[in-house]
């Protein structure tokens, strides 16, 4: 919720590549993990599911709509994967899958929130590192479906918090051209 608070203040730009990538992800891991009765990493990504789509939502209105050499290479990436994928019929196939394809459809935020990381809420990136963590250790078997996805929302979602707290551009706020005229 606040990401989605600081987008419609005009506070936070999301990238809407990735997080549009996040959307389907989520879902995927979501009916995987459901499928294999990893009913933890289950309702994780459920919710995951709907707060992105939330954001993507938002972000339609709001976000940062551009559509970059880095994003074709990773929606490329990304839809590879997404091929490779639905060749397999396994759940675990599916989450390696998925975590790949969203590592890959993460690179543009990554690169977004060093840049400009007035654009981005960190909490929010936090809170999730949390609910990886938490959903984790809810976890009653020791199976790729239950809990190589909490695993990777916890640390992805920790770096993104680290990388908007640790960019040197944390201080600036606008465009370059904005900032020349100050």
């Amino acid at each position: 919720m606040p990401y989605s608070y600081e987008i419609v203040r005009g506070k936070t730009k999301p990238r809407i590549v990735s997080w549009f990538t996040w959307m389907l992800l989520t879902a995927i891991a979501c009916a995987a993990s459901f499928s294999d009765h990893q009913y933890p990493a289950g309702v994780l990504t459920l919710c995951a599911t709907i707060s992105v789509l939330l954001v993507v939502i938002l972000g339609f209105k709001h976000g940062d709509r551009k559509f970059e050499r880095l994003d074709i290479i990773c929606q490329t990436g990304a839809l590879i994967g997404l091929a490779l994928w639905a060749t397999f019929d396994s759940p675990a196939l599916a989450i390696i899958a998925t975590i790949t394809i969203d590592l890959i459809g993460c690179i543009p935020t990554i690169a977004h929130s060093w840049q400009k990381p007035y654009e981005e809420t960190s909490v929010t990136y936090a809170m999730s590192s949390v609910a990886g963590g938490l959903a984790f250790l809810a976890t009653q078997e020791w199976k790729i479906t239950a809990v190589a996805y909490p695993i990777y929302l916890f640390l992805i979602n920790m770096l993104l918090a680290f990388v908007i707290l640790s960019s040197p551009n944390k201080k600036l706020q606008g465009e370059p051209a904005q900032l020349k005229e100050l």
